[in-house]
This record gives structure tokens, C-alpha cells and sequence, in this order.
């Protein structure tokens, strides 16, 4: 059994080291093409990021317990809905909300799906004005550390490869992926729900999507009461045993 991490945007694999150093058993932090690495040029949207991650999963062999944040979450599912050859045995994402058919992005992603805002916006950031990535992801719980390492990988590609990503799904994750799932997944789920101080979002209205996933998923649905984006660096004691207990039931 190996666990697969999953970052999402704009981060590393560095937000998993809490957790992967409380745990046991065998694990590997994927890093994103683009973020912090070159990014061939065939990945251009978010169904060649896919392609490219379910290429590594079978690399890496199964059975794979695979933990997806933010983006690394939209991945992750997308793995199980529509990659069979993929050897995952659970999954597990934090975004599941993104997939309802009422969702509408966040204002920050709104703004990268649009040209040139989203290029602005992204060398704005680069120039840390109004500050870095780093900088404006620490009342989400990001560390110093983590937001410094985030922050030197962010170079023009990470901008190219984010808004590749953002701008490939609009107007929302269920207009393409999320409508072709018309069963529950087979295979066990793990939704997390971490609202905590995210702008822009209504948390009742986020938590009652998160609910309708769950179900249309046959997922476990799982709030992290008083954490935020960046749960698994504020908590990662509370994070390895949530994980911990779900791979239990996982497993029975």
C-alpha cells in the first residue's frame, strides 16, 4: 500500500510534510508539472494534467490510498471517475464542492480565468504587490516555511501553468467532469470540509454542496470544524488521525 499527496494551487509538495512525517506507513508527495518543475508543453488544461497524473499513479503501482488538496483534490477525483486502469483503493479530497452544479469559483480563480487580469494579477504577485503568495496564504494557515518554498518556485511558469488550469474550467468543474458522473463512486471517499476564513466563500452554502457530493459520491463526509484551507499544516495531528481512521474503514 503506498499513500499518494497531491498539492494543489498555487503550492508544493512541501504543505504534506507534517503529516508525512506522522506517519507510518509509505508515501510520496507529487509535484504538479509547472510548479516548481518544467511543464511540457502538451499539458496545457486540466484533462492533461489528468493524463499525466494517472500516468504516474500506475508508475507508482497500486494499491494507492490518494490524498488530493485544492486542486490535487479536483485530480484526485477525477482519477476515480473516470480513469479505471488507475490503482487506487480510497481517495480522499477537500474540494469536493468545486464539482456541484451550482458552484461558482472563488474570486481569485474568477479573476485568473480572465485575460489580461489573470496575467496582472499573477506578476503582481511574483512582485509580492500587494505581497507573495507566501504572504496572502497565511491567514489560510500556510507557514512561513511552506510560503517561502512556495514563493521561490513561483516563476512565469507556475503563473502559466495556474491559469492554464483555472481557465480550462469554466464555468465550473461540473459542466464537463463532474456531469459525466452519473453513478456513485465505487471506490471509498473521504470529503473533507475546511472552511475557515476563506474569502468570498458562504460557508452553509459550501457545506450543504459538500453534502450533496457526498452523497452522489457515496463518500464520507468529514468537517474539520475551525480549520481552514491549510488544514493539514495547522493540525497535522488531527489530519494523520482523520486520514488514519478512514483507511481503517477503508480497509475492513
Amino acid at each position: 500500500m503506498t499513500i499518494v499527496f497531491l498539492h494543489g494551487v498555487p503550492e508544493s509538495p512541501v504543505i504534506w510534510n507534517a503529516v508525512r512525517g506522522l506517519l507510518p506507513e509509505e508515501s510520496v508527495a507529487l509535484r504538479l508539472p509547472g510548479f516548481g518543475s518544467a511543464r511540457p508543453p502538451e499539458i496545457k488544461d486540466k484533462d492533461r494534467y489528468a493524463d499525466w497524473l494517472a500516468g504516474e499513479l500506475r508508475t507508482i503501482g497500486g494499491p494507492i490510498d490518494l490524498v488530493g488538496h485544492d486542486w490535487g483534490g479536483h485530480l484526485a477525483l477525477r482519477m476515480v471517475t473516470a480513469y479505471d486502469s488507475v490503482p487506487v483503493r480510497s481517495w480522499v479530497c477537500d474540494v469536493a464542492y468545486g464539482w456541484h452544479p451550482d458552484y461558482q469559483w472563488h474570486p481569485a480563480a474568477a479573476l485568473w480565468q480572465k485575460s489580461p487580469e489573470g496575467e496582472q494579477s499573477l506578476a503582481g504577485i511574483r512582485a509580492g504587490t500587494p505581497g507573495t503568495f507566501g504572504e496572502l496564504l497565511r491567514p489560510l494557515g500556510m507557514t512561513a516555511e511552506c510560503g517561502a518554498d512556495i514563493d521561490a518556485a513561483h516563476g512565469a511558469t507556475m503563473s502559466d501553468s495556474i491559469l492554464a488550469l483555472y481557465r480550462s474550467a469554466w464555468p465550473n468543474l461540473h459542466s464537463d467532469w463532474g456531469a459525466s458522473v452519473t453513478a456513485p463512486i465505487a471506490k471509498p471517499g473521504l470529503l473533507l470540509t475546511a472552511l475557515n476564513g476563506l474569502d468570498g466563500v458562504d460557508q452553509d452554502e459550501t457545506l450543504a454542496q459538500n453534502a450533496d457530493m457526498a452523497r452522489a459520491f457515496d463518500a464520507r463526509l468529514v468537517p474539520l470544524e475551525g480549520l481552514s484551507h491549510y488544514w493539514m499544516l495547522q493540525a497535522p495531528e488531527r489530519a494523520v488521525e482523520t486520514l488514519r481512521n478512514f483507511w481503517a474503514e477503508a480497509a475492513s
